[in-house]
């Protein structure tokens, strides 16, 4: 790849796990990212999101080589991250970045219907073999929102389910721009998920619940949608391998509270 794009590559960015990114010069002397993607299920259409996007509030698609699972992608400069922000402030960036990306979604996308189908497969017995690491309770509340939501849901735009702290970059072209979509199809409430359980920007109930409150109502999103689709797959993602994360069960657990 670096021959075929003519890249001069450096040394890999630290926490390069899921990804192997690497800063690259091109021919002409700009600067830009090889991203060579492990498989993985969620963001197996990136490509495809960063074109639709086509730099609007995240990081442009240079190249794609879909054999070689490669894209070249637009460096942020100096590509620091949100999270060194003030919690309100970066808050309000997220706020004003979400409606900018809501688009119409490319044929390929996958569809938040059947992420959720999945995630319904895959909790219970990720949970048993957890050893029911929580109350059963949370646990029902999460599959009874995923069941109820995946089938009402409105209009499908193009999502970014991983929109946290970490994944928006300050940048020269636009003061910060969002990067690792791991895109959706799917209605907007589910694109607040991730924000409200950035930990970054507060770990305790009354941050959660302020995140969530604030991005519905200046958002004007329904908070019950935004809540359920938050609870489901904050308990989704709260398992690495066979063991749970504390940090998510408690989010979950605060979530579930405030639907009550």
């Amino acid at each position: 790849m670096p021959e075929v794009w003519s890249l001069r590559l450096s040394r890999p960015y630290d926490n390069s796990y899921v990804s192997l990114v690497l800063p690259a010069t091109r021919a002409d002397g700009t600067g830009a990212v090889l991203k060579v993607q492990f498989p993985d299920r969620e963001s197996a259409h990136e490509a495809a999101a960063l074109a639709c996007w086509d730099g609007e509030g995240a990081v442009r698609l240079l190249e794609h080589d879909a054999d070689r699972s490669a894209l070249l992608i637009e460096r942020c400069e100096p590509g620091t991250h949100l999270r060194e922000l003030e919690p309100d402030n970066a808050l309000g960036v997220m706020i004003g970045l979400l409606p900018r990306r809501w688009k119409p979604v490319p044929a390929s996308i996958g569809l938040l219907a059947d992420e959720a189908a999945h995630w319904l497969e895959e909790l219970p017995p990720t949970y048993e073999r957890a050893g029911e690491p929580f109350k059963r309770t949370l646990l029902d509340a999460a599959l009874d929102a995923l069941k109820s939501l995946s089938v009402s849901q409105g209009e499908q735009v193009l999502i970014h389910q991983d929109l946290h702290g970490d994944n928006i970059l300050r940048a020269e072209r636009e003061p910060w721009l969002a990067i690792d979509p791991k895109p959706l199809a799917g209605e907007r409430e589910f694109g607040l998920a991730p924000i409200i359980r950035s930990y970054e920007f507060g770990h305790g109930r009354e941050q959660v619940i302020g995140r969530l409150d604030r991005l519905c109502r200046e958002l004007n999103l329904d908070r019950e949608r935004a809540q359920g689709w938050a609870l489901g797959q904050t308990l989704a993602w709260a398992f690495a391998g066979d063991e749970a994360l504390p940090r998510h069960v408690k989010t979950a657990r605060w979530l579930h509270e405030a639907a009550r």
